[in-house]
């Protein structure tokens, strides 16, 4: 494999993809972000630490971050060929996938349609159909406004974006996606051939009881539920605990399951 770049742009299906590589390692480990989020928002404590010991290949999707837009709506179906696209590009064979709550719906979306592609999987915080979310939650999401949006999103995205005005952009592209969800079959989580580890919080978004579903459906799938809520333990900084050290237990699992 070629020596990649350590930050730049690739031209992805009629986008102009953002994504840094860190660290050292023989299957790099890609990075999928949250809804409404960027590499540094998601990933900020854990990517030092996974990046340690892998080469970790950190990614921003349409309309985020750094990342352009296109005319199109968001799906997790675009995603996976978008990240896909980026890994052909890079002259990566295969690699290994880590995406928090819907970069771990496009975690999946990779799995079920790139499996050459993919060897393991870490899917954090994700649902795979409308009722294993919360109660409330899509009545909540229909009813959202950008005035709702977390503030510490807005200025990850705001720091960043070569075009600060399309932050609406974002957030309504996000909605209407969320607002929309479908629901995967299960034969889907069933067709999935790629090792796979399960994460989420004791009182995340995302119910135990589906997550827990979701690993019997994956062939072999492992299940770790630990305490907090969304996004904290692996410390997305709208959730992050100071001082907590969840993050370095999370990437201590994620390391164990991917030297596996």
């Amino acid at each position: 494999m070629e020596k990649l770049q350590p930050s730049g742009y690739a031209p992805i299906n009629g986008l102009n993809m953002y994504y840094e590589i860190h660290g050292e390692g023989r299957i790099p480990l890609v990075l999928i972000h949250g809804g409404g989020s960027t590499i540094d928002s998601t990933f900020g404590q854990l990517l030092p630490q996974l990046s340690s010991r892998n080469k970790v290949i950190a990614v921003e999707l349409q309309a985020h971050g750094r990342t352009s837009d296109r005319e199109t709506p968001e799906s997790f179906e675009q995603d996976a060929d978008d990240v896909t696209g980026l890994l052909k590009y890079l002259n990566v064979n295969k690699a290994n996938i880590l995406g928090f709550s819907n970069g771990g719906t496009t975690a999946l979306q990779m799995a079920i349609r790139h499996p050459d592609m993919v060897n393991k999987i870490i899917v954090i915080s994700s649902n795979y159909k409308r009722e294993g979310m919360i109660p409330g939650f899509f009545e909540g999401m229909k009813n959202a406004t950008l005035e709702n949006m977390p503030e510490p999103l807005k200025t990850a995205y705001l720091s960043v974006a070569p075009d600060k005005s399309r932050l609406p952009v974002m957030f309504e592209k996000d909605k209407f996606r969320m607002e929309n969800f479908k629901d995967m079959a299960d034969r889907d989580l069933e067709s999935i051939k790629a090792e796979t580890l399960l994460m989420t919080a004791q009182h995340d978004v995302v119910t135990p009881e589906h997550v827990l579903k979701m690993s019997k459906l994956i062939p072999g799938a492992r299940l770790v539920i630990l305490p907090g809520i969304h996004g904290s333990f692996i410390g997305e900084i709208c959730t992050a605990k100071k001082d907590s050290r969840m993050p370095e237990i999370a990437a201590v699992l994620v390391e164990e399951f991917l030297d596996e």
